[in-house]
């Protein structure tokens, strides 16, 4: 980590020069203010890189399109007019380079990016010099050069037709602060079509989100088609076409990987389960009953029969056979929200409980041992919601991963029992608060988790918050979270983007340089987040995702004048 002079040099010339448009913010940065144009036949060099992965060759062809094609005036006044007698008069430049320093075998960004979330290496370091002199990246791996290439593209913008920049001599050495720096997409309350799934991949990819968590299933639906378990879909999609087959899974992990992003995939057992009673109905206790609120947190109600050993035996093949889809070594089994009173008045869950003497804690103990000993021996670390550390008496291994949704204030009783985290509170991270309650016959019902979450409460979260020096080592990063009960295709780039791109920065560049501690308060470095930040909604509207405006225009095209004690 870097020391406070560097930090507050770095946060002065933001203000200073809000042109420096990077984000997430590199660890380490210097820029100047001389000019530069990117030659019309300007390329990308990797003959120093023997057989370059042909993903490494599509990720240089896909930088190289949005370097031409992005063509994003500078956000000032202006739209960048004052600089053009030093645009039109600055040095092309006609190459950046690529150079891979590490010692292993060159591998795939695919690979890569797929590897046991802390051996995965982002490192890279860019220099662009002045009058036009090649650029270069030295990364030790080709995911490291895919972000350096990412950050590459985030310098230009587009003066009538010249492509320029105006931050040279730039020098960046780059590493993420935290391994996992994730986004969670629902696709079970409303179904996504693998087209949108690979949007999201790219804005993703664009700031540098390296998790993609697929909620792939629920309650309401299972759209995934499991080879040995399909009648599940069949009668618990919505449609027939509202479903991912084994080929649309391989191409969107394939998608996902050659953009430095691993796919987490999560089938919530034993709750969150109702649909599976369509096909499976002995598995499934109280399938559907009514009052839905006495048996499950949202409609409909249904729940695994974790007790009965034949549940246990077909939950741990189901889990198996969706594992065998996925090549991540992360999966998630889920675990939030289980109903005791539902089993109470399941008179199957109740003989088997009496058969065996156990308790129904002693059940689901059982239970998530067997399934979790099937993902293990296949190579798999397990990945659960916090309830099943905090509110259950269950047998994890040590290395089982715990996402904190229900609060932020319950991440130091996590750690306190020595299990790796991933952040991802409500209270700051999930994207659906402040849309309204969505259940029926309730005219005065608002979100459960209101008010709305924006950018900035995000942005200032600190992921080390009442946990000493040792239990932050705990911490692998977090992620924003889309439940999609009021979601579908028509709205989701606007609910996503650009708020996760907060949490993006947060994950990458550490809370050192984002939050309080770098030298003032989490609110300066919020104001000095924003032009940044709009520049990064407004690229991604260029490249066709449809981020919604911070502020009005006027405010993004004058950097602070819309500070509310501007």
């Amino acid at each position: 980590m870097f020391g406070l002079g560097v930090v507050s040099t770095l946060l002065a010339a933001l203000v200073v020069q809000p042109v420096t448009a990077l984000w997430p913010l590199p660890t380490s940065m210097s820029s100047g203010t001389e000019a530069l144009r990117l030659a019309p036949w300007f390329s990308i060099d990797t003959s120093s890189i023997p057989n370059p992965p042909s993903d490494l060759i599509a990720a240089i062809e896909r930088t190289k399109t949005y370097l031409f094609t992005d063509q994003l005036e500078l956000l000032d006044i202006d739209r960048g007019a004052s600089y053009a007698s030093s645009i039109y008069s600055s040095p092309y430049i006609s190459s950046l380079s690529l150079c891979l320093t590490g010692s292993e075998p060159v591998l795939s960004i695919s690979t890569e990016a797929i590897k046991p979330l802390e051996s995965r290496d982002d490192s890279y370091t860019l220099s662009v010099p002045t009058g036009g002199a090649p650029a270069e990246i030295k990364a030790n791996t080709t995911l490291g050069l895919l972000r350096g290439l990412t950050t590459f593209g985030q310098m230009w913008y587009d003066y009538q037709g010249q492509t320029y920049t105006l931050m040279t001599p730039l020098t960046v050495e780059d590493s993420p602060a935290y391994p996992y720096r994730g986004f969670m997409l629902d696709t079970a309350r409303n179904f996504f079509p693998v087209t949108e799934i690979y949007r999201m991949l790219d804005a993703m990819s664009w700031v540098k989100i390296n998790q993609f968590h697929w909620h792939v299933v629920d309650s309401q639906s299972f759209p995934l088609v499991v080879p040995g378990f399909e009648n599940i879909s069949y009668y618990g999609a919505y449609t027939p076409t509202s479903v991912y087959e084994p080929t649309d899974v391989a191409n969107v992990v394939a998608y996902a990987a050659a953009r430095g992003i691993d796919v987490l995939v999560e089938i919530d057992t034993p709750g969150h389960t109702s649909i599976i009673w369509k096909s499976y109905p002995e598995h499934v206790a109280c399938p559907e009953y009514t009052p839905w609120a006495t048996y499950a947190n949202e409609p409909p109600a249904g729940q695994l029969r974790f007790a009965s050993p034949a549940t246990t035996n077909f939950t741990a093949s189901l889990l198996g056979a969706v594992a065998s889809m996925f090549p991540s070594t992360l999966f998630s089994t889920g675990g939030d929200e289980l109903n005791t009173n539902c089993y109470t008045n399941d008179s199957i869950t109740q003989y088997y409980l009496n058969s065996t003497g156990e308790t129904l804690e002693q059940a689901l103990s059982n239970f998530t041992v067997k399934t979790h000993s099937v993902l293990e021996a296949m190579g798999k670390t397990p990945v659960v919601w916090e309830e099943m550390v905090l509110v259950h008496n269950v047998t994890l291994s040590n290395e089982t991963i715990v996402m904190v949704w229900i609060s932020s204030e319950d991440v130091a009783a996590v750690a306190e029992k020595g299990f790796k985290i991933v952040h991802a509170a409500s209270n700051y991270f999930y994207l659906d608060c402040g849309g309204g309650g969505w259940v029926g016959d309730n005219p005065a019902g608002n979100s459960w988790c209101d008010p709305f979450k924006t950018w900035q409460n995000s942005y200032t979260f600190d992921p080390n918050a009442n946990l000493t020096v040792e239990q932050q080592k705990l911490i692998m990063g977090g992620e924003h979270l889309l439940w999609t009960e009021q979601s579908s295709p028509s709205n989701l780039d606007p609910i996503v983007w650009p708020r996760a791109a907060s949490s993006a920065e947060l994950f990458w560049t550490g809370p050192y340089l984002t939050n309080a501690t770098a030298g003032g308060t989490a609110e300066t470095n919020v104001t000095t987040a924003l032009p940044r930040l709009h520049d990064v909604a407004y690229r991604m509207v260029q490249r066709g995702i449809m981020a919604i405006p911070l502020q009005p225009m006027w405010c993004a095209l004058r950097p602070y004048a819309c500070d509310l004690t501007a």
